[in-house]
């Protein structure tokens, strides 16, 4: 972790366990992806492809009577969001102040921790391949109906069990579907979320960032998350003032089965 330069900042060892425990706790509920596919490691900053276990053909070979093969590999892609805090605030820290500022870092985390979730549900153009632009299945129009919910999702758990893939099932929402199905109960009160997870038999997920909802088998081996270094802080600079630090993660994302999930457009 040397490259996190973090024994250069002006912090001290209880500030950086406050920064570091802040963090986990705001990006936890927002990691969505990795409470629903397969997740791997973290293997180190060093790390830098996923094995695809795949080859690509050579055109040409060096020499006569030989042919070659190119190993495919991922290339993982490193995320970061940088943010400040007020010195002032870190050495009232360490006089035992409570209420310490952390807005930036937490705003910082929220960032990164959405910018995952849209990487592996929607994809990175350029570097990623999300799971809806992955799925052969045609989207289902989900709407703002909370009684048509039920229907939409049990049909997208239909498309699945057609195609062969088993359950159980999990279910990501954004932010707005994930809203309407929290405080919506349906006639005789019973709560629209329970519904929808006896329909899955797995667990529903708030996804910030997911466009609309995901349906997904939960049976693994068809999306893989691998990360090389895991959320961490790093160091950039400081000066009087402030001191300017960076959340930073490296990961890749490979859909093995296409099929395995069904996207639900708001």
């Amino acid at each position: 972790m040397n490259h996190l330069l973090r024994s250069s900042a002006p912090i001290s060892d209880a500030g950086w366990d406050m920064l570091d425990r802040e963090a986990r706790e705001r990006l936890l509920p927002a990691l969505a992806a990795r409470k629903l596919v397969d997740f791997t490691g973290p293997l180190g900053w060093e790390h830098s492809a996923t094995n695809l276990g795949r080859t690509s053909p050579l055109a040409v070979a060096p020499g006569d009577g030989v042919s070659g093969l190119q190993r495919r590999v991922l290339a993982l892609v490193e995320a970061r969001a940088d943010f400040e805090l007020s010195r002032a605030e870190l050495r009232d820290a360490d006089r035992g102040a409570d209420g310490i500022d952390l807005g930036s870092l937490d705003r910082a985390a929220h960032q990164i921790a959405v910018a995952e979730n849209i990487a592996v549900f929607h994809g990175w153009p350029g570097a990623i391949t999300g799971i809806s632009e992955a799925s052969p299945h045609e989207q289902i129009k989900l709407g703002k109906a909370a009684e048509r919910y039920p229907i939409q999702i049990a049909v997208a758990a239909e498309r699945l069990l057609s195609s062969g893939i088993a359950g159980p099932y999990g279910l990501a929402l954004g932010r707005e579907q994930y809203r309407i199905v929290a405080e919506t109960a349906e006639h005789g009160g019973y709560p629209l979320l329970e519904h929808l997870r006896k329909i899955l038999e797995g667990p529903i997920v708030w996804a910030p960032g997911v466009d609309g909802a995901i349906v997904l088998s939960l049976r693994g081996g068809d999306f893989v998350l691998e990360s090389g270094q895991d959320h961490s802080i790093g160091y950039d600079s400081h000066d009087g003032e402030v001191v300017r630090l960076y959340l930073e993660q490296s990961f890749s994302f490979h859909v093995a089965t296409p099929e395995a999930a069904v996207a639900l457009k708001p």
